[in-house]
């Protein structure tokens, strides 16, 4: 069973959409003992780095999000669920995340962007860059189109974590993966077909 983590932000009900079309069970939930029965664990997310957090901290979900990553849970961080990972965010102000992957969330900069007609946010269809292979890239091809909605980008200390990057203005990583974690800046539930070869390799990891 796939948990999908329910703090009041981002399009939970497309990602459970998204999992049943490609035959899998998933459970919209903020409850512990769900989070610690199930087999895989997502955190999706769409809004403001600061109230991600908050809103985790106060549902009691943290530590069920740590503890399933400890314990060698699959686990699937979405656009937001990418960037709380990190030690911390720019995004109006200085905000501490979860730090289970060191680094910074940073913004992409308005004035340099626009000197190439480049808007912010970077909202639309792109391509990833595969740095380095992952279970859940089977079957999706380099050079290959997701979906993007986002601000802001983050940057690991670590650059072998790197999976995937990709290029707006800059090049900026897409995709993290290390050991039983996998998180993408971008929207596989929004991406069609690749975004559906995603979530079904995501689902058959183990």
């Amino acid at each position: 069973m796939i948990a999908i983590v329910d703090y009041e932000m981002g399009n939970l009900r497309s990602v459970q959409k998204g999992f049943e079309t490609v035959g899998y069970d998933a459970v919209v939930t903020r409850d512990p003992a769900v989070i610690d029965r199930a087999s895989h664990v997502v955190l999706p997310g769409v809004g403001a780095f600061g109230d991600c957090v908050t809103n985790l901290d106060q549902f009691g979900l943290v530590e069920p999000l740590r503890h399933g990553i400890s314990q060698g849970k699959p686990f699937l961080g979405i656009c937001l669920g990418l960037q709380v990972l990190f030690t911390e965010s720019e995004e109006f102000g200085s905000h501490p995340g979860l730090d289970i992957i060191q680094g910074k969330v940073k913004r992409f900069s308005h004035a340099e962007h626009e000197e190439k007609g480049l808007k912010v946010p970077h909202m639309g269809w792109n391509t990833i860059d595969i740095k380095a292979p992952s279970p859940l890239l089977k079957e999706i091809a380099p050079e290959s189109y997701v979906y993007f909605v986002h601000s802001y980008y983050v940057e690991p200390v670590e650059p072998k974590i790197i999976c995937t990057e990709t290029t707006y203005g800059m090049p900026f990583v897409s995709s993290v993966a290390y050991d039983n974690v996998f998180a993408c800046q971008f929207h596989p539930e929004k991406s069609q077909r690749i975004g559906l070869q995603l979530l079904r390799n995501f689902g058959a990891w183990n």
